[in-house]
């Protein structure tokens, strides 16, 4: 159910109380700091329920907080089981593919595959439509870590030459993914991003989390990526400090009208807490036209997530739980040399 503010009035002061006043700073979550999942879980479902109202559009989504056994618990499941496009949230589950492989010595990181320039996208996101030398080699990790950071498009492509399209819809659907599926072409080396359901990423992110989709190292490795300082963050990370968004494992998509973002959030003590995964797509509040061909922070569904996510962090920063503890990436700055 999205909620706007006018029907907010009508459900009386206390759900008010809860949906628009709490978790927005960090100082109102010192204030009223959370101490089971249960409070976590109102906290950020009322906030979920007053942003995705503002922003309008259509919402797919599922967010859980771990208890303290590590065991997930709803807070938002909203048409959680509906097919959506995926965009780029699905190059988590290419990284997975290709990563299965890597665990299953079929591939290796250090693998080079050569990058010519038949292969290079050049929709003006990532950074080898800009290199302009070709042809070149890189590895899959170097791949695998643009990929899931800048979010270039022509790793996908790269990706595709380690595991085609049919290939990686087999190994996700061997783990249990039938709707995480990307979209074959007519070269079996490419393909489009495909769909998921809001369970089905959330389910695929806790899989991460419990260790159970990957090696070890493997797990450790895609988490750092997705934690690292450039990964995404004009939504859920925007409104938060360096050291609070090293707490955020995330990937976002954007194509047509969908505004899609998915990750995971970590407490104070690196333990992963919240999940979250969010699909939205159609009619956004505002001008629509401007709407249209806007993928930045100023789009209302970005919007919507940038105060979600100061929430997310505030709700579960204190909470703890039995799940494995995973520390932050180090991050030095430098000034070159």
């Amino acid at each position: 159910m999205n909620l706007n503010r006018r029907s907010a009035l009508g459900l009386g002061a206390a759900v008010v109380g809860t949906a628009l006043g709490v978790g927005s700073t960090t100082a109102a979550a010192e204030e009223t700091e959370s101490r089971t999942a249960a409070q976590a879980c109102g906290r950020i479902r009322g906030m979920y329920e007053r942003e995705t109202g503002i922003a309008l559009g259509t919402w797919a989504s599922y967010i859980s907080v771990s208890d303290v056994d590590g065991v997930p618990t709803a807070a938002v499941d909203v048409r959680a089981d509906e097919v959506v496009e995926a965009y780029s949230v699905n190059k988590i589950a290419v990284a997975v593919a290709v990563l299965d492989k890597i665990d299953r010595g079929l591939l290796t990181l250090d693998q080079r595959v050569e990058v010519t320039s038949a292969i290079v996208s050049h929709d003006g996101d990532g950074i080898f439509g800009f290199d302009g030398a070709y042809p070149s080699h890189v590895t899959i990790g170097h791949a695998l870590a643009t990929l899931l950071t800048v979010s270039d498009n022509t790793c996908v492509r790269l990706c595709g030459l380690v595991c085609p399209a049919a290939e990686l819809n087999e190994i996700l659907r061997g783990k249990g993914f039938v709707h995480t599926q990307v979209k074959p072409v007519a070269n079996p080396n490419r393909f489009y991003l495909g769909t998921t359901t809001a369970r089905e990423t959330h389910t695929l992110l806790q899989g991460l989390v419990n260790g159970t989709l990957l090696s070890a190292t493997a797990t450790a490795y895609l988490l750092t990526i997705l934690r690292s300082s450039s990964a995404f963050t004009d939504g859920i990370r925007l409104n938060l400090n360096s050291a609070e968004r090293s707490k955020v494992a995330t990937k976002a998509g954007w194509f047509a009208d969908g505004r899609n973002e998915a990750g995971i959030v970590f407490n104070a003590a690196d333990k992963p807490t919240a999940t979250y995964a969010l699909f939205a797509s159609g009619t956004f509040a505002g001008d629509q036209t401007a709407n249209a061909d806007n993928y930045s922070a100023t789009h209302p569904a970005l919007r919507a997530r940038q105060a979600i996510g100061r929430t997310l962090v505030d709700a579960v920063a204190r909470l703890d739980n039995t799940n494995a503890r995973r520390p932050a990436p180090a991050y030095r700055a430098t000034n070159g040399g």
